[in-house]
Parts: C-alpha cells; structure tokens; sequence
C-alpha cells in the first residue's frame, strides 16, 4: 500500500493548478444516465473515485471514453470523457461496487427517472457519520416512486413515470438536492425544491442538466424549480474548479509560508474559507489567473470559526484549517456543524505535537511554535490530506500512511506540492 513521505520546513513558491471538482464530476457523471445521448464532459479529474463511478456506470451499460491530451493542452488540464448510456442494460446497482464510494447512491434518480425502476446497494465511503439516505428516499417518494429496503439495497419503482411535487426538505442536504434535481428533470409537471443545498457544484450540475434540455430556475438559492420534460439530449459541459482543492492549498501556503498562485481558483466559490485565511494572517489576492496566496514570516493568528453550508464555512476545510491553527499564536475554536464523527483527525495531529481538546462538536486549539514530524494514518479523505500540510511545517521527517483515501480527491498531490518546492515523494511498497 503506497505512503507519503514528508520532510518538513520548506516554504511553498510557484504555481499549483487546480482541478476540476469531485463533487460536481460525480453528480454530472450520473447525470448521463438521463438521456440515451452522448454527454461530453470537460475538466474531469483524475481520482480514484471518479474512476471507481466509472466502472459502476459500466455494469449499467454505459460506454465511457476517456479522451487523451490534446495539443496546446496545459500540463494539469483535466480528462475529457465522453460518457453514451444509449442502452441501460441492468437497473442494479450491487453493493461490491456502491459500498466503496457513497456518491454512487445517487445513481437511483436517473434510473428511476428514466427507466421506472432501480435497485441500489445502500452505500459506503467515508466513515464520517452516520450520513443517512432517508431524506433522498424521502424525495423519491414525494415524486411518486415507491420504494423497499430489501437485504441491504433500496427497490425502487415508479411504473407510470416520476410525478412532480413539492420536495421540502427538513435540512439542507447536498446528496438529497442532487437526487431530486436528477429525478424531477423527467418527471412529469413541475417540482420544487425547498431548504435545496445552494453548493457551486448544485448549480453546476443544474446548468449542465439544462445544456441537456432540463428546465431549471433557481439552483443555488434555496428554492428550485424544475419544469419536467419528456427526454433529455447530449451536450458539453466543462467542471468547474474544485475549491476544496484550492482552499487546501491555500491552507498549506499560510501553514509553510511562502508565496503561490492557484491557478483556476474561483474566489466566489470560496470567499467564506479565503476570509478565515485573510484574519489567520494569510495575504489574498485575486488576479485574471485565480487567486494568489502568500505568508511572510508573520505568525498565524488564531482564528473562531463554525462549519456550515455553502456560502459557510466547508466542513471539508474544517480538518485543513485545524492543521493550520495548530501552529497559531494562541487559542482557536473549531465548531464542527454537519457531520458527528468528523474529528478523527485530531489524535493523528496531536502525534505531531499540536495541542487540541474537545468539547461535543467544538475542537480547542492551543497553538504551538514547532509541529514535529512523525508516522501518521489517514482516516478518511479530508482529514488525510490535514495531516500532509501538518507534515510540510513540522521539522523532521513525516510518514502518511493509507493515503488511498488521498487519492480519491486530490489530483497528484505530491506533484502540484512538490512542483512548488516541496520535499514530498509517494513510496510505493
């Protein structure tokens, strides 16, 4: 199993290009399950998930081709794939495959949607809470499917077609957003959605969904309509920039020092995380290129935040951000929101020397001058990649092991880290 290898202290300065979003990628690739045409998608990244939904969309019958570079491509540009589900062969989504990655659930709208049946494997993925699906059940009810839990996998059924509704959702859900986006687009009538999740990647697959023919208003405010159409039809659609991505590197850059542009960032997609950087101490400009992020010698300053929905602040910066506040000059609080179990990452960064005690869902923060490298495991996907920007601060030598939970979202890390002078290398045993 591979691991990272860290030696800590050296500043970041250059140029990092960011990719494009996971969690807009994911959704648009299920999205072309809607229509018997080809979708093309621009700007994919290349993860472990992406290619794991990939093998999934497969076993329903999907043909996938991954196009190569192009000429004047640049050196980080994203896969095109050119994703045809002419012929949806099997509505099964089995649990081998949905068990590994929770984003593969949201298959069952568009079979649903399309096709009138499906029957999925309740998911996996990361172990961050109990991140239930009643409310996307709920939603697909709502639309007229009827739905069985039956040995681990959800029967789902609408014989005569999805009907329009209106979904009310009791809290704001990204995954349940997505599912009743991708469902109402072919229902018949016309659905709302209130309390909708008003993430980028939301409207990103709303606008994507209306190239095919969907009729949308309203994605990304709480409130959207979806007018149903008879069928959708192909189209091009480019991702748009990952700004967990962006807001991880942004981190590491205030955590290490130096001076960095991230190349494609899209400040609006991350002001809430850009304004922690800028009080933290961080010095933020934004330019045609992206954003450019520099600390100069200056302590980084404690900072008081809470996680919460888009435009709060991202839960997946929450264990980045710890990372970078265990080396501030005093006390700061982090107020995790949204998920219960996502502080698994404290007790691997406390192997580093940083102080953090916690209360319920609140992490305090004593901040320290020197971190100390040490061997660290990954737990999931976010709080892993906390753990490499602990390791480019602290003396000595870092080793991350389990870092397949890095590569299931962030496109060659220690090649975009390393490009910018750090001392990082993936060990292949």
């Amino acid at each position: 199993m591979d691991r990272i290898r860290i030696v800590g202290g050296s500043k970041l300065n250059g140029t990092i290009a960011i990719s494009g979003a996971k969690n807009a990628a994911l959704p648009l690739m299920i999205a072309a399950l809607l229509t018997e045409e080809t979708l093309i998608l621009d700007n994919v990244p290349r993860l472990a998930d992406v290619a794991q939904l990939q093998r999934i969309l497969g076993n329903h019958g999907v043909d996938i081709m991954s196009a190569g570079k192009r000429p004047g491509d640049g050196q980080y540009q994203g896969q095109t794939l050119h994703i045809s589900a002419a012929n949806i062969i099997d509505t099964t989504a089995p649990y081998e495959l949905v068990s590994k990655m929770r984003a593969s659930f949201w298959v069952i709208a568009p079979l649903l949607a399309r096709m009138h049946e499906a029957k999925v494997s309740l998911p996996g993925g990361c172990a961050i809470g109990t991140r239930p699906v009643d409310l996307l059940i709920m939603a697909l009810e709502k639309l007229g499917a009827e739905l069985a839990i039956d040995g681990g996998y959800v029967v789902a059924k609408a014989p005569g077609g999805l009907r329009g509704a209106a979904i009310d959702f009791p809290k704001v859900t990204v995954s349940g957003t997505h599912v009743a986006l991708m469902a109402a687009t072919l229902a018949k009538g016309t659905t709302s959605i209130t309390n909708a999740a008003c993430e980028p990647e939301i409207t990103d697959v709303a606008d994507c969904l209306n190239k095919m023919g969907a009729r949308i208003t309203g994605a990304g405010t709480p409130r959207i309509i979806i007018e149903g159409v008879e069928k959708l039809h192909g189209a091009r659609h480019t991702v748009l920039p990952d700004r967990i991505e962006a807001g991880t590197y942004a981190m590491a850059v205030a955590m290490t020092g130096g001076d960095v542009q991230l190349s494609g960032a899209r400040p609006e997609l991350l002001q809430s995380a850009l304004d922690v950087l800028a009080q933290a101490g961080a010095v933020i400009s934004v330019n045609k290129d992206g954003i450019r992020i520099a600390r100069n010698g200056a302590r980084i300053k404690p900072v008081t935040v809470s996680t919460a929905p888009f435009p709060g602040f991202p839960t997946d910066l929450q264990a980045q951000l710890m990372a970078l506040m265990a080396c501030a000059g005093g006390s700061s609080q982090i107020t995790e929101t949204i998920f219960e179990n996502r502080f698994m990452h404290v007790q691997e960064l406390a192997r580093f020397g940083a102080r953090i005690s916690l209360d319920g869902e609140t992490a305090t923060i004593d901040g320290t001058a020197k971190l100390r490298g040490a061997p660290v495991m990954a737990t999931d996907l976010r709080a892993s990649v906390s753990l490499v920007i602990a390791g480019l601060a602290a003396e000595g030598e870092t080793m991350v092991n389990r870092v397949y939970h890095l590569d299931r979202g962030f496109e060659r890390l220690e090649e975009k880290l390393s490009g910018c002078g750090a001392l990082i290398q993936r060990i292949s045993d």
